[in-house]
Parts: C-alpha cells; structure tokens; sequence
C-alpha cells in the first residue's frame, strides 16, 4: 500500500542519513591531521575525480546512464558547483581550526537548511520539529564545549570556523536543491553527474595545484585521509545525502548534523586524541532525544 511504502521510504531516508553523520565525522578528523599537508584544491580535485570515476562504474553496472538523465545538465553544474565549495571551504577551515570546533560551526547547517527549505520548497518547519532542532542544537553545544560553562562563554570564532562557515551555508542550500533539481534520475545516475560537475570545477580553479603538488612525497596520513574522504566522505556520503534528501525534508535531512560532534569526539578517542569528560555523554543524550522526536512521523 502507498502508506506502507511512503513509511519505509522515510525510514530508509533516516537510517541513510545516521550513516551519513558518521561518516562525515570521520572527515574532520582524518582531514585536520592532513589538512596543512597538501592544498584543499589539490585533495578536493583527485578526490572528486576519483569518486566520480567509482559512481559512474557503479550506475554502468547497476542499470546503465540514460541519455534522458543529461537533459538540462545546468542542474548538475549548479549542484556540483555548490558541492565543490563546501569541500574546498571545509579544509581551508580546517588548517587552522580544530575537528571539534568545526563540526560546532557544521551544527548550524539545520537551521539554515530549514530556511532555504522553505524558500526553494516551501517546506513549513512544524512546532515539533523546531522543538527537535532546538533540542539537538543544545545537545550538540553541550558537547561541543564539554559541558564547561567557561568555555561556553569563551567562545569566539576563528579565522578557519568563519571560512569553514561559507562552506556550511552552501551545503545547507545544497540539501533543498537537490529535490528541487531532481528530475526522476536513479541516485547513483543523479549523484555521478553532480560529482562529476564538482570535479570540473574545482580543476577548473585548481589545475596548477594539482600539477605542483609532489604527490610522490606526501606523507601517508595524506593518502589515508584521501582514501577515506573519496570512498566514505564523498561516494557514499553523497549518494546517502542524495538518497535521502528525496525522501526527507530538509530540515530533517540535515538535523542530523547534530550527531557529528558526537561522532566526532568518537573518531578522536579511536584515533587516541583524548578522551572528553563523562558530563558530555549529556549532551549526546539529547542529541538522541531530538533525533527520535524527528523520527516520529508526523502527517
């Protein structure tokens, strides 16, 4: 029945964006290690072009690329462009700013999907999930400063949070665009299309970064953290975001952001960068409780 397949749809959606939280996380950590190592349009380029080559094999063997999919190409130029910033905008942001201050600042990425939601797709934020959204925010800021009071009241922005920041704003407009430009196509038909417009881009204002980097003489952190942000940060993580953003509202799609800090104090335990005080297990708990409110369907 159409309800049962429209509730499945919706679970699938949420369940690809948990992944997607996750999976994010991992970027800022690995990236920050290898941020100050090679040029952000250098790392963005090779790892666009690689994932775009992966997702293109994928949708060949899974179904094929229909001619159809290249009519209005301009859509996948405007998603592709926007995709490329947020990228290029997150390891300028990281050469100087720390994982965890970073993914504060990617926490704001819900409310601003939320207004660009509506004005793109008339998407009406209810009362409950404002309710979700503020309760994740607070959730994500207890993490963010560790439960410290003092630090809370410390804060200031740094040069890298204030560019990452350009950054997060396109991919909040990202979210509702995608939906908005989405003209029937399979995900990995539609997702190949946009990276491969994110690759021109970026080679396109990146090419002698690309050509002057000794790419022979890198340091392994760097070819690790390229491996990952191609495979998990880039192909998955956007074939998951395209997948769900048709599914969910943006608002929705993108409060599960709130989660990355927490992932990422987790991926800086695994990778032995300290272990956050037991209060900011707190915080986490309520990013949970604002994501079950936004699990909860509402008609």
């Amino acid at each position: 029945m159409p309800h049962i397949a429209a509730a499945k749809d919706r679970r699938n959606g949420h369940l690809a964006m948990l992944t997607f939280s996750c999976l994010v996380a991992g970027s800022f950590s690995l990236g920050a290690m290898a941020a100050n190592e090679i040029t952000p349009l250098a790392l963005n380029g090779v790892r666009f072009v690689a994932a775009a080559i992966f997702v293109g094999i994928m949708a060949m063997a899974t179904g094929g690329i229909p001619r159809a999919s290249l009519r209005q190409p301009w859509r996948y130029a405007i998603l592709g462009g926007i995709f490329a910033l947020y990228f290029v905008m997150m390891f300028v942001g990281l050469k100087t700013a720390e994982p965890v201050s970073a993914s504060a600042v990617f926490t704001l990425t819900p409310l601003l999907a939320a207004g660009f939601g509506y004005l793109i797709m008339r998407q009406i934020t209810t009362r409950r999930i404002a309710l979700a959204l503020a309760t994740g925010a607070v959730g994500a800021l207890w993490v963010i400063f560790r439960g410290d009071i003092h630090a809370f009241l410390a804060f200031h922005i740094g040069r890298g949070e204030a560019l990452y920041f350009i950054g997060v704003v396109a991919h909040a407009l990202y979210t509702p665009l995608v939906p908005r430009l989405h003209r029937g196509e399979r995900t990995l038909v539609f997702t190949f299309f946009i990276l491969s417009a994110a690759s021109l881009a970026i080679l396109l204002l990146g090419w002698r970064d690309v050509i002057e980097t000794d790419w022979a003489n890198l340091p392994a952190i760097v070819w690790i953290a390229l491996g990952y942000i191609t495979v998990f940060a880039t192909t998955t993580s956007a074939t998951l975001l395209a997948y769900a953003s048709v599914r969910l509202a943006a608002a929705k799609v993108m409060a599960y952001t709130y989660l990355v800090p927490s992932w990422v104090i987790i991926w800086e335990i695994l990778l032995g960068h300290g272990t956050p005080p037991a209060l900011v297990f707190g915080g986490i708990g309520l990013t949970v409780l604002a994501l079950y409110l936004l699990l909860k369907h509402e008609a």
